[in-house]
């Protein structure tokens, strides 16, 4: 446990610099007093740490000091291969660097890491994109990528649902990569997401802009998504179900309707639910699919239209 410790303060102050021993304290979870004895322990191993006295003090390395990663455990090993997305890194303009560093981590493992990250490669891969569809193509991710690095503004052409084109400036402010499809989070006169397949055409502005202050795009992203989920899936109907058909309908009905079904009981030979659906239109294609296992109780509209599409099935048949 402490050789984990002292590891990790070897590496904050190697990444971040000079530290106070407060600052090192709250990092590591420890006493001040702790981060004393530890600092302690590192210089008597040979490290070259020093502090500097005063209220701008603190702990920091010698100038030029740099530490091998033999310090990795054989699972933190593992992860940092694990988490390659070679993809993706590609079509940010990166993949590249991702291969070059991912070779300087190489050289830096001892023997054994060394072998281990290398079977990991070998035995485990990332394959970002649904079924039944590929990577959309995205031939500006990298130029959106850099803007939004380098805290310039965009001007975009976006072809929005209803084929209709507009043009924008904004702020880009982040990009999302969701289930294979890129997103951007911008910034007009508020916060708007852009799927970046739909951006026909952009300009790079010599204009730098501010990041909002207290902006999180993973907490964005998580709010955007739920609210997005909402505006997709408006209505509910109330329908009654098998087990087979409670079973087959967390499959075939899609992801949202899935999700709420899951944790349903079935309450016997029947068992009835309110199941979210984009349209009525939709219902009467999703809910046909399950066959028998399925009756719609309301809203009457939904059952009549069901009922009538029923006949017509019938009718081709009976023939």
């Amino acid at each position: 446990m402490r050789a984990s410790r002292l590891l990790s303060l070897l590496l904050l102050l190697q990444s971040r610099g000079r530290m106070t021993a407060q600052e090192l304290a709250d990092e590591l979870e420890v006493s001040v007093r702790t981060v004393y004895r530890d600092v302690e322990a590192l210089g008597a191993s040979g490290v070259p740490v020093y502090a500097d006295r005063g209220p701008a003090g603190g702990y920091q390395l010698v100038d030029g000091y740099r530490t091998r990663l033999t310090g990795l455990t054989s699972e933190e090993a593992d992860s940092l291969f694990l988490t390659g997305m070679p993809g993706p890194a590609a079509e940010l303009g990166l993949g590249a660097v991702v291969a070059a560093t991912q070779l300087k981590v190489l050289a830096a493992l001892p023997p054994e890491l060394r072998s281990r990250a290398g079977r990991v490669r070998e035995r485990f891969h990332l394959d970002a994109p649904g079924w039944f569809r590929g990577n959309e193509g995205t031939p500006r991710v990298a130029a959106i990528a850099e803007a939004v690095w380098q805290q310039r503004r965009l001007r975009i052409r976006y072809v929005r649902w209803a084929q209709v084109e507009v043009e924008r400036t904004v702020d880009p402010l982040g990009l999302v990569l969701k289930a294979g499809t890129w997103y951007l989070v911008a910034r007009t006169d508020d916060l708007r997401t852009y799927r970046v397949s739909r951006v026909v055409e952009l300009t790079r502005l010599d204009e730098p802009f501010d990041r909002p202050e207290g902006f999180d795009l993973a907490e964005y992203w998580a709010g955007w998504s739920e609210r997005f989920e909402q505006r997709m899936y408006p209505m509910r109907v109330t329908v009654r179900l098998t087990p087979n058909g409670l079973r087959s309908a967390q499959v075939l009905l899609g992801l949202v309707p899935a999700r709420e079904l899951r944790d349903v009981e079935p309450e016997g030979e029947w068992t009835t639910v309110r199941v979210p659906v984009e349209s009525l239109d939709h219902a009467v294609v999703d809910l046909l699919r399950l066959g028998p296992e399925v009756e719609v109780v309301e809203p009457p509209e939904l059952r009549e239209r069901v009922i009538a599409r029923i006949a017509a099935m019938a009718d081709v048949y009976q023939r």
